[in-house]
């Protein structure tokens, strides 16, 4: 199975704006693990291969927050 791993930038105000992403995030079957950083404005997610960047991205983008940029980190084989 091949997993991969998003990055994106999101504009976060607070740790309510942060804790809706996550919220949303957690709400997909295929998510792996998710990293939040509101110091640096970004979200790192983990997904099985299932899940394309752009879906993530849209699921980040119904929570209103503004998503300035984001690439594929790593695409990586399990085991």
């Amino acid at each position: 199975m091949t997993e991969h791993k998003y990055h994106f930038d999101v504009k976060m105000a607070c740790s309510g704006c942060s804790n809706a992403v996550n919220r949303v995030l957690k709400k997909l079957d295929d998510v792996k693990n998710i990293d939040i950083s509101l110091k640096d404005q970004s979200v790192d997610v983990v997904t099985d291969e299932k899940l394309t960047f752009d879906q993530v991205k849209a699921v980040i983008a119904k929570t209103g927050k503004e998503i300035t940029g984001g690439k594929l980190l790593l695409k990586y084989l399990c085991e």
